[in-house]
């Protein structure tokens, strides 16, 4: 490789990933970042990028930004893109799947989902979580001074992380660290990975409690309302619901979280609140209103907490509680003691 490259101001142009696609990377360059073009390579050498996968999961896709000075250069049939397992760096493993004869576009990320021309054969390598993979560039031709060539960031090299496949000799290439070679960034050279999406349970439950346990007409009664995550997953939406008896007027409420759960800390009327609740986290209700005058027999209120998509709940039995609260009367007859004559 020889030492020539050329600085532009560039525009980064990809097919955005569905829910469950992670895009792998070393580089920072984002939309309209500068970048280092690198085209100081000659027929044969590469450019790879040592990425590390998310998750248990595919890749599918590799993406190669490719650019000019003047970003209005034509098409470039490129040798071929390699998907490899990790060796030793800088020097990669077994060749996992080529592509062969990819068609660059200047200006732009490229981004190849298959192995063939007719986008039949589609891009699928197998990796574990934390697995080290390599994806590099072949040239099939070496690039003019102004490019188009491949890029790299300008904010420092990542280490064990770019590497080229440089020509010695005719007909001797060895691979080096990009860094001992002067690159002072990195390949904006990447993968898509397809990570399965688990599926994500969170018990949560809801409880009531009234004070007083008996309420007497006209005077104060207090709700206190606990929802709370026993997990295994976050629940990060919840909707905390508590339409009040219409013998309860005048609430008033208050929300305390703990545990790194969320929630508004207060309001009036019936209680309609979305709540954000991690394992292990909980919400804390308390509620004040007054009994309205005249008010006989037993006021019941019932508090549910409802689990929104993709979180699921496996015991819907625990989502809702209530309390019956009755009327203080005279609790002597009540409790079946007759008064001293």
């Amino acid at each position: 490789m020889r030492a020539a490259a050329c600085v532009a101001s560039l525009v980064l142009a990809s097919t955005s990933a569905g829910a469950v696609e992670q895009t792998v990377k070393n580089d920072s360059l984002v939309d309209f970042g500068a970048g280092v073009i690198q085209a100081g390579f000659v027929e044969g050498e590469k450019a790879a990028s040592w990425l590390t996968s998310p998750c248990n999961g595919n890749v599918v896709a590799v993406q190669v930004f490719w650019r000019s000075l003047f970003g209005t250069s034509p098409l470039v049939i490129g040798d071929s893109i390699d998907i490899l397992r990790a060796g030793t760096f800088p020097t990669p493993g077994a060749l996992a799947v080529q592509i062969g004869g990819p068609v660059m576009t200047d200006g732009v990320l490229n981004e190849f989902r298959y192995l063939d021309e007719n986008n039949t054969i589609p891009i699928s390598v197998p990796v574990t979580l934390g697995e080290r993979f390599v994806v590099s560039y072949r040239f099939s031709e070496a690039p003019t001074a102004s490019g188009p060539s491949v890029v790299n960031d300008t904010d420092g090299n990542v280490p064990n992380s770019n590497a080229i496949y440089a020509r010695l000799a005719p007909n001797t290439f060895i691979w080096f660290s990009s860094a001992a070679l002067g690159v002072t960034g990195d390949w904006v050279i990447r993968a898509v990975v397809d990570c399965p999406v688990a599926a994500a349970e969170a018990d949560v439950s809801a409880a009531i409690v009234a004070d007083p346990s008996l309420y007497t007409a006209g005077a104060p009664l207090t709700y206190t309302i606990t929802v709370a995550n026993a997990g295994p997953a976050a629940a990060p939406g919840v909707v905390v619901f508590d339409a009040f008896p219409a013998a309860y007027l005048g609430a008033t409420w208050t929300c305390a979280a703990s545990g790194g759960a969320t929630c508004t800390s207060g309001g009036s009327g019936n209680i309609t609140q979305p709540v954000s609740l991690p394992a292990g986290a909980q919400v804390v209700y308390t509620v004040n209103g007054t009994v309205a005058p005249g008010t006989t027999g037993i006021i019941s209120n019932t508090v549910t907490a409802v689990v929104s998509l993709p979180t699921t709940d496996p015991d819907g039995n625990n989502n809702s509680a209530t309390v019956d609260t009755a009327p203080d009367t005279d609790r002597i007859f009540a409790d079946g003691f007759d008064p001293v004559p």
